[in-house]
């Protein structure tokens, strides 16, 4: 720690007391304990025509002070607008941003402690809206202690226990997640597949949370690629997935159940949930069109990913490489 002080404004006056009686530098330094080489300093600095103002003198170190040291990278306004545009508009989280642009060598550098402190004090706050809202963990709820899934039981057809190691071990494309999110109860909900290795994800629109509806979408979902990249599907076990021998039979995708009461075996379909909450947010009705939702989908599929290093989704599930920003 420095033991270095600042010259204050009365020592200020005593050095021109001093050098106005013709004291040197080496005679006021040992008066005020300072170093001679600190008062030639302060005299040389702040001299006009060999006249030295203690009042002018202190104001030249108060304005030098507040223009010293680094400029806040977020002050520049092509910064400011591409971490306010990525994580505004692209929903990515200051780790996503400040990680992706290492990986991209981009010429912006900037630390996730960096953005998170223009968050909370308001520098990406939009009229009436705090971008605090915008974190992923924002209010979230979470079950209380002791609470216990009230939804029916469903016959299954494989236990997660009897699943591929590939699958359990995510070595390759074509394992997945799958899962509902709904709105207001009674109305309409999205089918959310995610892939357990690249996290690449489908969502589509069901008309509302129940088995006959849930499975159309799904089987709208699964025609969208290849079915050698659809290999197994391990869903939770709600009332709306017993039609799952359905799609079976019509797809030859088997369904993998995961045990009771243990949502940590689905934890990408869970932890992705998550990411889709910040397009559609919990209790409120879906009325986003397939339009807005694809637009969704597209945006979570190209956002950086800490598990993936920093790829995105997009780029591991098609094996490509992609210039973001």
């Amino acid at each position: 720690m420095s033991h270095y002080h600042h010259l204050t404004i009365e020592e200020r006056e005593q050095i021109f007391l001093m050098h106005a009686q013709g004291k040197n530098s080496l005679t006021i330094g040992r008066a005020l304990k300072r170093s001679p080489s600190t008062i030639y300093r302060e005299l040389a600095r702040n001299q006009d025509t060999h006249n030295y103002s203690p009042a002018k003198a202190h104001k030249l170190y108060t304005d030098r002070k507040r223009n010293c040291g680094r400029k806040r990278k977020l002050t520049d306004p092509e910064s400011l607008k591409i971490v306010q545009h990525l994580f505004l508009e692209c929903h990515w989280s200051p780790e996503e941003i400040a990680n992706r642009l290492v990986v991209e060598h981009h010429q912006l550098q900037i630390s996730y402690n960096t953005i998170y402190r223009a968050i909370q004090n308001g520098t990406f706050d939009q009229q009436n809206q705090k971008a605090t809202r915008k974190l992923r963990h924002r209010g979230k709820t979470r079950h209380a202690k002791g609470y216990v899934e009230k939804r029916g039981k469903i016959q299954i057809s494989h236990t997660i226990h009897e699943r591929p190691l590939a699958a359990n071990d995510r070595t390759e494309i074509g394992h997945w997640e799958l899962d509902t999110m709904a709105g207001k109860t009674g109305r309409a909900c999205v089918v959310t597949v995610v892939d357990r290795k690249s996290r690449y994800t489908l969502i589509g629109k069901a008309a509302y949370k129940k088995a006959s509806a849930v499975t159309e979408a799904l089987l709208k979902l699964t025609s969208q690629l290849p079915i050698k990249l659809i290999k197994t599907i391990t869903p939770d076990r709600g009332k709306e997935f017993t039609a799952h021998q359905e799609v079976t039979e019509k797809t030859g995708i088997e369904f993998y159940f995961p045990d009771a009461h243990a949502p940590w075996q689905r934890g990408t379909s869970e932890n992705t949930n998550g990411l889709i909450r910040e397009y559609l947010p919990k209790g409120q009705d879906i009325t986003a069109s397939d339009r807005e939702i694809a637009q969704y989908t597209s945006q979570l599929n190209h956002r950086p990913r800490k598990c993936l290093g920093w790829k995105t989704p997009y780029e591991v599930f098609y094996d490509k490489s992609l210039r973001l920003i």
